[in-house]
Parts: structure tokens; sequence; C-alpha cells
């Protein structure tokens, strides 16, 4: 609704009646509240469910209070359903000379209205649980909307939440002397008269005998029955009943969710969002009136560069002197008011509680990286649960003021499942406590220099965020089904994508073609084909790139062939397959979501762990598309990426000694680019689903590092077993090799089975272990 209202001063002071429309549950005492708390004006909100002492009372009551209000110079918003003419007409008739009549209409989805309601508790007038359902449709079948002609000087319309959000900032910004643009704005159909309850919490409903179209066909359908058949019969009316519910269960299907776009048609929800709290003015005490100041500064140059996001400033406390401050500030300026606002709330519940979707939080941390303390640093580590304290610590070092640091939540983390969090961005600011760290004793100066440094490395950190989600999100776009080395899990840092990819041969007819006429050796090598993604997108071939065949083959006609098919090979991988290429090519793109980036190689977890420690290192080598390319010239760059396994590896059992680490390569890699795994043993992961995620860790498919270093060492190349039915074969345990039906039977099974490990991974250091802890009784 940016436009629809036009702020204009005038000598007298009017104060305004607004008078809330809405179903139970669509958000009229939220709105009241979202207003007040940093309201430029004095309100007053009118709730009949607590008029009386905190009690029910009557509409005179109502009535009454809100005249008192406005002579006293206050607005009032008089938060009841006011759902047609009759129950609103006597707080129409408060206007006057000096009082405008507004009305806001909450107009937002039967089921979303519903849903609120039966779910929520402790509600004023004890309207809740399942008695609530009823309430709701019956109220929504006797809507009247509102006319000006019935004495409003403007009228609101909310149909979303982007509606709603727009609604709350107008009348929050209104400062004592302002005064809104008369009309009717954010109204889509003129004819709207009533929208249809929600037929499937109820046997049966009365239909209204006038019901607006929603360009449905089977509802126009519906409407003309209704407008030539009005006394129609009871059966006849069940069946209209039948027509309209399956309509509407359609058309609501997501109607919980937010709605509203922005340039370039992205969904509200879409939208990638940073929530931040006010940094430094709590326990550091920096003055408000300074902080407020570099924030609308800040946020201002950001904006302005021409990213597509959304900033939202949070803050828990209603009446924040700190978010009046930035949202008058950031009025002046004529910030976009859909770019950046504030909001009343938990930072860690903004989704569950309030809608808004936002993938990125910021955490006012303390220079240690360490929960605890209190306030939002406290909150967001609980919030985030262990996953986020492993994950900072791994970060290691202390954060200075003015820095930032992004920390990738892993999917595990409640706040990533809960709320859709992918990141917590910790960024340190300015200390004036002399009982604090590092106090600047009241150097504003150099104070507002660290403040300034803080917010710009905080919104570049989420730039950069946003910067690598673009980039997966296009490449997923060319997705092939025939996907699954766990990288393809950097996409599950988005959780508006919904991409199923399996581990399935996408050449698997042309691999069947070949295989009637190829030796076994080009069989093998020609199954890589069989994982490497979508055909549509190849990469150009690297003329650099080794030619090396699986196995000795001494027929030079066999060796033509096979040097044919691993070129084919090397044109296969597809966009998607591209990722790790290009994360080794260009980490300085990607550093926040790397854990170590050395010369040769970079480190970073699995975002689809198979066990509770799963990380990768990557050859930063071009030319290095998997093992098959490997030559003995690469020795020393292999000893170099198992020395760096082993090094994680060692760091993760300083943490948790019970822990047994295996390092190795796939036989046939999904994805471009030479990659080691570095792999716990307890295989404790939720993404651990089926035979083919088991196989390739536990057959020979899969590779020990040690082994392959030896190989290429005294043979010049590795050993690959790459065929698919090592990746078929039946369940059995890494440990007793006992076969299990299905993975959740295998689960249960390793999670208790003490066995030894068998020989061949017992010898030549395939296993990494504590020293205190012998495998054998690990």
């Amino acid at each position: 609704m940016e436009g629809d209202c036009d702020l204009s001063k005038e000598d007298s002071r009017k104060v305004i009646v607004v008078i809330l429309m809405g179903a139970p549950g669509s958000g009229k005492t939220t709105f009241c509240n979202d207003v007040m708390s940093t309201a430029l004006r004095p309100w007053v909100r009118i709730c009949q469910d607590s008029i009386a002492n905190g009690k029910a009372g009557t509409k005179s009551q109502c009535l009454k209070s809100a005249a008192e209000a406005l002579k006293h110079g206050k607005s009032v918003f008089i938060d009841r359903c006011n759902l047609d003419r009759e129950q609103r007409v006597e707080f129409v008739k408060l206007g006057g000379p000096q009082v405008d009549v507004h009305a806001v209409v909450l107009d937002l989805p039967a089921k979303l209205c519903i849903s609120r309601s039966v779910k929520r508790t402790g509600h004023e007038g004890n309207l809740q649980g399942g008695k609530a359902a009823a309430v709701v449709n019956r109220m929504l079948q006797k809507k009247e909307l509102p006319k000006l002609s019935e004495g409003y000087s403007r009228i609101t319309f909310c149909q979303n939440e982007t509606d709603v959000l727009d609604a709350v900032n107008t009348y929050r910004l209104l400062g004592p002397s302002d005064n809104l643009s008369s009309g009717c704005f954010g109204q889509k159909s003129t004819d709207s008269k009533v929208q249809v309850g929600i037929m499937k919490f109820l046997k049966k409903v009365d239909v209204p005998n006038n019901v607006a179209s929603n360009g449905n066909s089977l509802q126009d359908s519906v409407n003309r029955k209704q407008n030539t058949e009005k006394d129609s019969s009871s059966a006849e009316s069940e069946k209209i009943n039948t027509c309209i519910r399956n309509t509407v269960e359609k058309v609501t299907e997501g109607s919980n969710k937010m709605e509203g776009s922005f340039g370039g048609g992205d969904s509200w929800n879409d939208i990638p969002t940073l929530a931040f709290p006010s940094i430094s003015t709590a326990d550091f005490q920096f003055s408000h009136e300074k902080a407020s100041d570099i924030i609308v500064e800040q946020v201002e140059e950001f904006l302005n560069k021409g990213e597509n996001v959304r900033l939202v400033l949070v803050d828990l406390t209603h009446g924040s002197h700190m978010l009046s401050l930035v949202g008058a500030k950031a009025a002046k300026k004529n910030i976009d008011s859909r770019k950046f606002f504030t909001v009343v709330g938990d930072i860690t519940k903004i989704y569950t509680e309030r809608g808004l979707r936002c993938n990125v939080i910021a955490n006012a941390a303390n220079w240690r990286l360490r929960p605890g303390g209190g306030g939002v640093n406290a909150a967001i580590f609980s919030a985030a649960g262990e996953a986020l304290e492993i994950a900072t610590k791994e970060q290691g070092g202390t954060l200075a003021p003015g820095k930032s640091v992004a920390i990738p939540l892993p999917p595990s983390s409640p706040l990533y499942k809960r709320e859709g969090v992918t990141h917590v961005i910790h960024v340190l600011g300015p200390n004036m406590n002399p009982q604090r760290p590092n106090c600047l004793r009241n150097d504003y100066i150099k104070g507002c220099n660290v403040l300034r440094e803080a917010y710009s490395s905080l919104f570049k950190s989420f730039a950069s965020i946003v910067r690598e989600q673009n980039t997966l999100k296009e490449s997923s776009k060319n997705f092939g089904p025939g996907s699954s080395d766990s990288h393809k899990n950097l996409i599950e840092q988005f959780p508006n994508t919904d991409q199923k990819i399996k581990r399935e041969g996408c050449y698997e007819s042309e691999r069947n073609k070949k295989s009637k006429a190829l030796p076994f050796e080009q069989i093998v090598m020609d199954d890589e084909c069989g994982h490497s993604g979508d055909t549509s997108a190849m990469s150009q071939p690297n003329e650099n790139m080794s030619m090396s065949s699986v196995g000795d083959v001494h027929d030079g006609k066999v060796q033509q062939k096979n040097e044919k098919i691993d070129r084919d090979v090397k044109k296969s991988w597809g966009s998607w397959a591209q990722a790790l290429y290009h994360i080794a090519m260009h980490p300085e793109q990607h550093k926040d979501n790397l854990l170590e980036i050395l010369d040769d190689v970079v480190v970073l977890y699995d975002l689809y762990p198979k066990a509770k420690r799963h990380l990768l290192v990557l050859a930063r080598r071009n030319g290095l598309d998997r093992l098959a390319d490997v030559q003995k010239e690469h020795l020393q760059l292999l000893r170099t990426m198992h020395s760096v396994g082993l090094k994680w590896a060692e760091k993760f059992l300083v943490d948790d000694a019970s822990l047994i680490f295996r390092l190795g390569y796939h036989s046939a890699p999904s994805m471009r680019q030479l990659h080691l795994h570095v792999i716990s043993q307890d295989f404790n992961s939720s993404h651990l689903k089926n035979k083919k995620h088991w196989n390739s860790f536990n057959t020979a498919f899969f590779r020990d590092s040690v082994d392959v270093i030896e190989e290429i060492e005294n043979q010049g190349k590795a050993i690959l077993n790459s065929d698919d039915k090592l990746l078929s074969m039946e369940l059995r345990c890494h440990r007793c090799r006992s076969a299990h039906p299905n993975i959740p039977r295998l689960k249960a099974h390793i999670s208790n089975c003490r066995v030894p490990f068998p020989a061949a991974l017992l010898q030549n250091g395939c296993l990494v272990h504590a020293p205190s802890r012998p495998v054998c009784e690990a």
C-alpha cells in the first residue's frame, strides 16, 4: 500500500477513531500493540473483551471509554470484530469536525484466522480451542464490508500480511499533527461481500445467498446457481456446500503463509531477510540517539545498493525507545517501509509468532563468542541449540569490536527447523559500560566509528549469504535427477527450495546401450556418467584433464575407446554438479560456508551429513574432477588432503573421544572436483535414508585415503570400484557384517553393535580414533 497515504500538516490537530474489522484470529490486538509500541501520537485501545476491569463488558462501556479518550486528545483503536454494519454504526457516530473515523479491515484468509484462533491460549475473551473454528466460520458468513458512505473518511483493506505491515507502519509513523488522505485503499474487488469460511472444520454450514466470484470457474458456477435458485431445497444447498468446500480448500491451501510481492515478483517470504537487534544499546549502554542515527544511515546506504532484500530491526520490548527513534528517522529519510521496518517480538520466534520469515538473524554477541550473559545472545544460542555453539567454536578465536562472523546453521538446529533460519551472524559493537571489557569510556568519536563498522560488516555478511543463495538457486534450476553426492546438500540452506534429488543414473539408457558392446572396464568407466546430473548443461572439456582409465588395459583399441569415453565423462558434469568446482576455484565467494581455506584445499561441512561429523576436503587444483583423474604427479596433493582431513578428525576427537573416523573417496562421485570425505563411523544421521547412502560409504565403492595414496605411489593410479551393483547390495553392519532388511533396523543395530571392525579397516591406519580409546573398544 505504499503511496496510498499522503501525510499533510494542518493548523488544528485531529484525533482519529480507527475501527478495526476482522474475524477472531485476524490479528486486531496484535495490530494495535504493534502500532502503540512505537507510535508517535498517543493511542488508546478499546477492547470489549477486557473493558470492565480486565473482564468482558458492553458496547456502551466501549463507547463511553472511547469518547473520554477522544476528549483528552488521544486517538482510539476500537478492537472488536465489527463485521456487520449494525455493530459499528454507533462507533462511526464518534466522528466530528476534529475527529476522523477510519476503518482498517483485516480481511485475511479464513483458514489463517481459524488456525490462529484454535491454537492460541490465554485469549481475553476466552475464544480459543475447538469452539473458535465454528465462531469464526459463522462470523465470516455475516460479514459486511464497510463503505465510505457509512461515514468513514478512510478505509484500508488488508488481504494479507504484507498489507497489514504496511498499515501498521502507516499508523505508527503518524505524528500528532499528521492527517491521512481520505479514500478507500487496498480493496481488490468492490463487489466482494462475503468470505466463505473453511468448511472442513464443520460438518455443515449455511451458505450465504451472495458469494462473490474469486475468479475460479467452479466458484462462478456456484454463484450463478445461488442467484437464480435462492429458494432451493436443503438437499440442493448441501450440494452447493460440497462444491464450495472443495473450491475453498484448494484456494486457501497455502493461505496461512505470507503473501505479497516486491520487485521481481518474489513472494513475501521468498525475499532474503535479515532480522537484527540494536547493537550495543542494551548492556553496552551506547547512546540511543547516536545509535539510531547510525542504524538509519547504514540501512539507507545498504539498501541504496539495489539489493532485493529486507531488513528488520527487532526489539522484545513494547514501547521500545530505539524502535521509535529509528522508525521516525527512517520515515524522514523516506526509506522504503517494505524493505526496512521495525518489529516488536522475540527475534528467535519471528516466523512462528509473527509469520515473518527471516532466513538470517544477527546476534549481539560477546567478544568470546560464547552463550550466556542474558539478552539476545543467550536467547539465540538457546533457540539454536548445541549446533550453533559447536559451529561457532569451530570458527575459532574471538570477535573484535566492529566485526562480524556468519555461522551457517545445520539442518538439525531447532532454529533452522522451526524458523527457517539458515545463518546466524555474530556481531560485536562498541562498549560504553565500564563493567564490561574494552570500555571506550564515553569516547563517542571512536564508538560511532566502531558501531558503523559493526553494522557495515553485518550487512556485508548478509549480502554475501544472499549472493551464495542466489548462486545455488540458479544452479538448482538445472538440477537433474541423478545426483546424490553429499554436496547437493548445499541446497538445504534455503528452506524455499523444494528440489528432490535422488542418486539415480540419468544416462541409464545410454549406459545400457554401451554395455552391450563394451568390455567391463569401459562399462565401469562409463558408469560414472550415471551420477553426473543434468545432461542439458554440460561443461566444456578441459584439455589439461587426465585421460586415465580403470584397470590395466593392454589392448590398444580398448584403451582408445576408454579414452574416448573418459572424454565424454569430462563433458557430462551438469550445471548443478559444478557447485564444488566453483567453491574450490573461488573460495573467497563462499567463505561464510567454509571451515578452512588453504592454498591447496578448502574444508566445508557436508550439509546432508551421513553421520554426527561429516565434512569434505576439496582439492583446489583445476582439472582434478574425480579420483580417476589423479596421477602420480598429484601424490603430494593427496597427502595434503589426507593431512588436513586427519587434523579435523583429531580436532573432533578432542570434543568427543568416542568417535571413530574414516577418510576416503567415492569411486564414482556425482559432483565435479576431487573431494575427500571425513566421516565418523556412528552413521547417526537423519539424512542417511537408503541403501545407496549406506553402501556408498560401506562397500568397496568407498576407497580409503591411505590405500589410494599407496596405490598412486606404487601404480600411478587408484583402483576404482564404481559398479552400481555395489550401491544396491544388501544392508550389512560395517562392524559385524550382519544383514538387515531396512535402514531403521540397521541403525538400531549399529547403535549397539560393539564387535571389532573388520581386519581390513584395522590395518594400515584406515580408522582414526582417540589415542586413549582403542578402536576395538569403541
